[in-house]
C-alpha cells in the first residue's frame, strides 16, 4: 500500500471519529433541553405536598374533593394493592395526576406545566389510575333497586303512586342488553322515563307529542289538560333524575369534551367519574362543598320551569299501587294513557 493510500484511510477514520462524536453530543443536548424544560422549584411531590397541607380549598379545586375524602381515597387504592408508587411517583401524585385531568378537562400538556413530569409519564400514570378506579365499578356503582321507590318518587304526591314503577331516566344513546331466566322477573312492571325523541313502547315511558308540558305553557288555555298534566309531571320528574347527571359532568369537565383518547380509554372514562362521583357523594364535607361551590346547580337542571318539591314532612303519601305498574305485555301507549287518566282523577280533574 502506498502513502497516498494510508492518508486517504486515516482521513475516513477521523471522519467517522468526528460523526460519532457530534451524535453523542447531540444526544447529550437534546437529554438537556428536556431536563431544563421542567425546570420549576416544585417538582410533583412537591406539588402533593402543597395541596395536602396548604389550604383546604386549593386541594378541594384540584381534586374535586376534600382533603380526607382525597387520603382516603389513596390509602384505598394503595392498601388494597390497586395502585403502587413508582421510584419518582407518590400513589398520591398519580391520583392527583388524573383527577386534575378529568377534573379540570385538562390536557396532557397542562399536566406536563403543573407536575413537572414528561409527556409519557403524564400518560402512563393517567392510564395507570383511570384503569384502577374503572376496576372499581363493582363496588361503587349499582344497579337500581327494583324492589322499593326511589324516595324521590315515593315521598312525592305529584310522582306517587302514578310514576311508581319508574326505575330511571334515559337522555341520550340507549343500547339494548337481552336478560334471560329468572333475572328478567324483577325488571317485569318497571320502566325508564324518556323524552319525546324515543318511541313509546317497550320499558320506555315517554311524553305525548305535540302537547305542552313546561309550567309557562301550562299557563296557556286550550289543548289537551290530561295530557298537559302528565306531561308537565314526566318531565318534572324526568328532571329531577337528570340532574344528577347534571352535576356529574359539572363535577368532571372532562364528560363535556372528551380528549382524543383510544377509544378504549374513552369508553373506561364515564364509568371511573361515575366511581369517583359515588366515592365522593359518600363524604357529607365534599358534598356540603359542592353546594358552596356552585356545583350542585347544574345550568341544565336549573334552567328548566320546574323543580321537584319533596313532601315538607318526609312522610309516605300512600301505599303502592300495583295497578300501577306496567302489566306483562300491556302495550306502553294503553298504559300512558292509564297513568293519564289516574292523574287527571287524583287531581281534581
Amino acid at each position: 500500500m502506498d502513502v497516498g493510500d494510508s492518508n486517504n484511510g486515516d482521513s475516513f477514520e477521523d471522519l467517522s471519529f468526528w460523526w460519532v462524536f457530534f451524535g453523542m453530543f447531540y444526544q447529550l443536548l437534546k437529554k438537556r433541553q428536556r431536563a431544563i424544560r421542567y425546570n420549576s422549584i416544585l417538582t410533583g411531590d412537591d406539588r402533593v405536598t402543597e395541596f395536602l397541607h396548604g389550604h383546604w380549598e386549593r386541594i378541594f379545586n384540584r381534586t374535586r374533593m376534600t382533603r380526607d375524602c382525597f387520603v382516603r381515597l389513596s390509602s384505598i387504592m394503595e392498601q388494597t394493592g390497586r395502585l403502587t408508587p413508582s421510584r419518582a411517583v407518590s400513589v398520591e401524585e398519580q391520583l392527583m395526576i388524573f383527577l386534575f385531568v378529568v377534573g379540570h378537562g385538562a390536557s396532557n400538556r397542562d399536566a406536563q406545566e403543573t407536575w413537572q413530569r414528561s409527556g409519557s409519564t403524564i400518560s402512563k400514570y393517567f392510564g395507570i389510575v383511570l384503569e384502577a378506579i374503572f376496576n372499581m365499578s363493582g363496588e361503587y356503582i349499582r344497579p337500581p333497586d327494583m324492589n322499593n321507590v326511589h324516595h324521590t318518587i315515593r315521598y312525592n304526591n305529584r310522582f306517587f303512586p302514578y310514576f311508581q314503577g319508574c326505575v330511571g331516566a334515559i337522555d341520550g344513546t340507549h343500547v339494548s342488553a337481552c336478560v334471560g331466566g329468572a333475572r328478567a322477573d324483577k325488571f317485569r312492571g318497571k320502566y325508564y322515563l324518556v323524552d319525546s325523541g324515543y318511541a313509546n313502547r317497550g320499558c320506555f315511558l315517554a311524553p305525548y307529542r305535540g302537547t305542552n308540558y313546561h309550567l309557562r305553557d301550562r299557563r296557556r288555555l286550550g289543548g289537551d289538560r290530561k295530557k298537559e298534566q302528565f306531561n308537565y309531571r314526566h318531565a318534572s320528574l324526568r328532571n329531577a333524575i337528570e340532574r344528577t347527571f347534571g352535576i356529574w359532568k359539572r363535577r368532571f369537565p372532562i364528560l363535556r369534551s372528551m380528549h382524543q383518547f383510544p377509544l378504549d380509554k374513552q369508553a373506561m372514562i364515564p364509568v371511573a367519574c361515575a366511581v369517583l362521583h359515588n366515592f365522593i357523594r359518600m363524604d357529607p364535607a365534599s358534598v356540603a362543598q359542592d353546594h358552596v361551590s356552585g356545583d350542585e346547580d347544574d345550568d341544565d337542571a336549573s334552567s328548566e320551569d320546574d323543580s321537584v318539591d319533596a313532601d315538607p314532612d318526609g312522610v309516605d303519601v300512600g301505599e303502592s299501587s300495583s295497578h300501577l305498574n306496567i302489566p306483562q305485555d300491556m302495550d306502553m301507549g294503553v298504559f300512558r294513557d292509564y297513568v293519564t287518566n289516574c292523574i287527571h282523577e287524583g287531581s281534581g280533574g
